[in-house]
């Protein structure tokens, strides 16, 4: 398939694409979001088609994968590890720990430690909390996994030196 033939090809399913990103996302502008990525994606791994036979169910794989590590990244970025001996984060009410002065005090605390980060480091951790993976994480900073691995080890390391006193234990 020539480039002209897979662009064409590309182009015509994008109201197909649009109509399953809605159903997968319920959400227009996610639609037209997880649309966009996925026409991205089709285009770089251009080069990874060679079945030749079923061009749209290869677009819509695509599609379905991008939802998923989305979906996915999201729910780990919501996940809470509570390390205390009583569970006490897991047991408090979540109703005020938004507006709870101490809680934005660490908040502030917490960002300024991360801003204090070499930047090398916090490149690493930003993406690793907002939900990457560390081969993502990895392949977009060009460089190794356990390079990465380490950055974000060191980086937790630090942060928790640096805010010992606003840890319960």
């Amino acid at each position: 398939m020539t480039t002209i033939e897979f662009n064409s090809s590309l182009t015509n399913l994008q109201g197909n694409l649009e109509a399953f990103a809605k159903q997968l996302t319920g959400n227009e502008d996610d639609a037209k979001d997880l649309t966009q990525e996925t026409f991205l994606k089709a285009l770089i791994y251009r080069e990874k088609y060679v079945n030749h036979n079923n061009f749209k169910a290869w677009v819509y794989t695509i599609m379905k994968n991008i939802f998923i590590n989305n979906y996915r990244r999201t729910k780990k970025a919501q996940t809470i590890i509570d390390q205390s001996e009583d569970l006490y984060y897991l047991n408090i009410s979540n109703s005020h720990t938004d507006t709870d002065p101490e809680s934005m005090l660490n908040a502030i605390e917490l960002e300024k430690g991360i801003k204090k980060l070499d930047e090398e480091f916090r490149r690493a951790f930003d993406m690793y909390n907002e939900g990457y993976k560390y081969k993502e994480i990895a392949d977009c900073l060009h460089l190794t996994i356990g390079t990465v691995k380490s950055r974000i080890f060191y980086s937790r390391k630090k942060l928790m030196s640096q805010l010992s006193e606003y840890c319960p234990n």
